[in-house]
C-alpha cells in the first residue's frame, strides 16, 4: 500500500470497519465488540510507527554522519517494498480469526502487570530462539533462494525492508508474535494493555534494526557492557546483510553469542560509526528552494514512495497541510538549510540543499536580504567544506533578486567554489526544442538573462524573433549585442496580438489564459517561466520545464525532483552537474555568454546527459 499509495488491500479492513460503525451507530459496545476497535487502532498505530521510523531512516540533516551505509535507496527498492505493509493486512486477519475461536479474549482486563511480565518470559525464552534458528535455517542452501532472497535484495536497508519478506516469512514472523501475547491470553494473564505494549515495542526494535542509522552512543556499551548481548544495534544488524553467516539474532545478539554466530566486527564497527562527527564532502551541491506548503510533502522522508515519482496533489496530502505548513514556518524561521536528497555520479557525491522559503516569498521586496542571506549561509558553507560547484535553483538566482549569483561573487571574490545558475544550459535545451525550419517565434520574458541569451542565439540563426517589452531602452541594448547583419531580425513588440499568426511561443513570463488566446492554433508553447504556465488551450501544445536526463550510472538515486521524472532534472541542476563533471572553473554567474551555449550543450552530451 506504499505509504497511502495504494488503497486496495486496505479495503480487507473493510468488514472490520462496518462492524465497528455498526455498533458505535447503535450506541451500545459490548466487550466482544470492542475487540474489531482495538485491532483497528492497534494497526493504525503499527502504520504510523513504521512511517516515522522511515521518516527519520531519511532525514539525512539530522543523521547523515550516522548513516551506516552510506547509498541512497533508489527507484527499484522502493518499488519493491512499496507492499512492506502486507504483513500488517496478514497480522490484523490472524487477530481476527483468534478472536473467533478463542471468545475469552474479548473479555481481556486493560492491563495486568503479570501478564507483561509473563510475555517478556515467552519472549525471551521462546519467541527469541526460535525466530534465531529458523532464520537460520531460512538461509540454508535450499531455502533462501525460495523463501528469503526477497529480503536480502534490497541494497540498503530502510525500516520497510524489515517488512520486505516472502509469504512464508511473514507466517513464521506471525508465530513469532503470537506467542507472547496469546501465550500470555491463554494462561490467564493477558491484557489489552500487553498487546499494545508488546506489538507496538516490537515494530519498533524491528524498524530500528533497519533503520540504516546508528542510534546508540558506544559510551552506552563501555558503561554497560552488558547491553550488548540484549540490544540490536542498526550496525549489529546491518553486518547481517553484508556477511549472512552471522548476526541472525531477533533482538538480543545473546544468541548469537550462545550458538557462536556472532560478527567479530559488530562492537568495533558500531564505535567506528557512532562516534563520527563529520560526513564524505559533496562534490557538488544544487540549491534548491520550496515552491509551495504541497510541494513541500513531495519529500522523501515524509512519504518515501509518493516522493519517487514526479509530484502531483493527492487527496492524501490535504489533511496533513495543516502540519506541515506549521513545520515549513519553524524551519524558515530556525533553519538556514538542509540538506535533501544526494545521488553518486561517477564517484562524486551530489547534494541538494533547500533553502526552506516558500515561492511567493522570493517575490516580496522585505524578504529579499532575509532570503540573499539565506543562499549567501549555504554558497559560504560549501566554500568550507570543501564543495567544488553549488548550482542555483530558479527562484535563487532570480535576476532582481541577486543577479543571477553574481552578487555573492562579487561580494566574495576569493570563493573556492563555483557559482553557477546554470542558465546556459538551461538556454540551450530550449533552443534545441524549437524544430530548425521554424522562421518566426515569439518571446516574454524578452530581456530577462535566458531571453535575451535565446534571442541573441536565434537571430544569429537568422530566426526572426518578436521580443514583448515596453523597455525601448532595453530592447535597443540588446539589439545592439547582436551582429549588424542579425540586428533586424529582433522585433519589439508590446502586445500579444502581435504574435496571432507565429505558431511557436517561447514563454520566460507569466502568461494568463487571456493573453494565449491570441496564440493561433496549433500553437506549441515553450517555457522557461517558474511556475509553469497554466495549460489552457486544448487546441495548442505545451512543453515541459527545461530538463535533462542523468548519466545512465547515476547511483543512489530515488528521488523525482518536483514533478520530474525518474532521473530527470531541472535543466539549471543540469547545468551545475556539467559544470563539476568538466571541472571547469570560472563561475556562471550575471549575463549568459550566448557563445558558450553549444559549448555547454556538447559538454552534457559528452557527459551522457541526455534531452528528455
Amino acid at each position: 500500500m506504499a505509504e497511502f499509495g495504494y488503497f486496495q488491500g486496505y479495503l480487507l479492513y473493510g468488514p472490520l470497519v462496518a462492524k465497528v460503525g455498526y455498533v458505535l451507530h447503535k450506541g451500545e459496545i459490548k466487550n466482544d465488540e470492542t475487540w474489531c476497535l482495538h485491532i483497528l487502532i492497534l494497526f493504525s498505530f503499527r502504520v504510523i510507527v513504521h512511517l516515522l521510523w522511515s521518516a527519520y531512516s531519511s532525514m539525512l540533516f539530522l543523521n547523515r554522519n550516522r548513516r551506516i551505509n552510506q547509498h541512497g535507496v533508489e527507484f527499484d527498492q522502493i518499488d519493491a517494498e512499496s507492499h512492506w505493509d502486507n504483513f500488517l493486512i496478514l497480522q490484523a486477519m490472524a487477530a481476527s480469526i483468534l478472536y473467533l475461536s478463542f471468545p475469552s479474549l474479548a473479555n481481556l482486563p486493560t492491563w495486568d502487570l503479570r501478564g507483561f511480565i509473563c510475555c517478556i518470559i515467552l519472549h525471551i525464552t521462546i519467541s527469541e530462539p526460535l525466530y534465531y534458528w529458523l532464520h537460520r535455517l531460512l538461509h540454508s542452501s535450499s531455502l533462501f533462494h525460495h523463501y528469503h532472497w526477497l529480503h536480502h535484495s534490497s541494497k540498503v536497508i530502510h525500516p520497510f525492508t524489515g517488512a520486505h519478506a516472502t509469504f512464508l516469512e511473514h507466517i513464521l514472523l506471525c508465530v513469532i508474535v503470537g506467542i507472547p501475547t496469546l501465550g500470555t491470553a491463554l494462561i490467564g494473564y493477558g491484557s489489552i494493555g500487553q498487546m499494545y505494549i508488546y506489538l507496538l515495542a516490537f515494530d519498533f526494535l524491528h524498524c530500528l534494526g533497519h533503520c540504516n542509522v546508528e542510534v546508540f552512543s558506544s559510551r552506552l556499551f563501555e558503561i554497560i557492557p552488558f547491553l550488548k548481548i540484549l540490544i540490536r544495534t542498526p550496525t549489529y544488524h546491518s553486518l547481517h546483510h553484508t556477511d549472512m553467516k552471522t548476526n541472525f539474532c531477533l533482538f538480543m545478539p545473546l544468541y548469537d553469542k550462545i550458538w557462536n554466530t556472532m560478527n567479530t566486527k559488530s562492537w568495533d564497527l558500531q564505535k567506528e560509526i557512532s562516534s563520527k562527527t563529520t560526513s564524505r564532502v559533496p562534490d557538488f551541491v544544487f540549491l534548491a528552494h520550496v515552491v509551495d506548503v504541497m510541494s513541500a510533502m513531495h519529500a522523501p522522508y515524509l512519504f518515501r514512495s509518493f516522493n519517487s515519482n514526479p509530484f502531483g496533489i493527492k487527496p492524501f496530502l490535504f489533511p496533513v497541510w495543516p502540519g506541515t505548513y506549521v513545520v515549513m514556518l519553524i524551519m524558515w524561521a530556525k533553519s538556514k538549510t538542509f540538506l535533501f536528497n544526494f545521488y553518486n555520479l561517477r564517484g562524486r557525491l551530489h547534494q541538494t540543499w533547500v533553502v526552506p522559503r516558500f515561492g511567493f516569498q522570493y517575490f516580496l521586496p522585505f524578504a529579499k536580504e532575509g532570503i540573499n542571506n539565506q543562499i549567501e549561509d549555504a554558497i559560504l558553507k560549501a566554500d568550507r567544506l570543501g564543495v567544488k560547484v553549488i548550482s542555483l535553483a530558479a527562484l535563487n538566482k532570480n535576476e532582481g533578486l541577486n543577479g543571477g549569483g553574481i552578487l555573492f561573487t562579487n561580494k566574495h571574490p576569493n570563493l573556492r567554489v563555483r557559482v553557477v545558475h546554470g542558465n546556459t544550459l538551461t538556454a540551450a535545451v530550449i533552443l534545441h526544442e524549437i524544430p530548425r525550419d521554424v522562421d518566426e517565434v515569439f518571446l516574454t520574458g524578452a530581456t530577462s538573462k535566458l531571453g535575451r541569451a535565446i534571442a541573441l542565439y536565434l537571430a544569429r540563426r537568422k530566426v526572426k524573433v518578436l521580443m514583448l517589452t515596453l523597455s525601448t531602452e532595453r530592447f535597443s541594448k540588446i539589439q545592439k549585442e547582436a551582429p549588424v547583419e542579425c540586428q533586424q531580425y529582433l522585433v519589439q513588440v508590446t502586445k500579444y496580438q502581435a504574435a496571432q499568426h507565429c505558431k511557436t511561443w517561447i514563454i520566460g513570463k507569466w502568461t494568463t489564459p487571456r493573453e494565449q488566446y491570441w496564440a493561433p492554433s496549433g500553437t506549441h508553447f515553450h517555457q522557461f517561466v517558474v511556475p509553469p504556465i497554466i495549460s489552457f488551450r486544448r487546441d495548442c501544445t505545451y512543453g515541459e520545464l527545461a530538463a535533462m536526463r542523468l548519466p545512465d550510472d547515476v547511483e543512489g538515486l530515488g528521488s523525482c525532483e518536483y514533478t520530474m521524472g525518474r532521473g530527470v532534472v531541472h535543466a539549471c541542476h543540469a547545468g551545475g552537474v556539467v559544470h563539476a563533471l568538466e571541472g571547469w572553473k570560472h563561475h556562471e554567474v550575471g549575463a549568459l555568454d550566448v557563445d558558450r551555449i553549444d559549448v555547454v550543450w556538447e559538454a552534457a552530451l559528452r557527459q551522457g546527459l541526455k534531452p528528455v
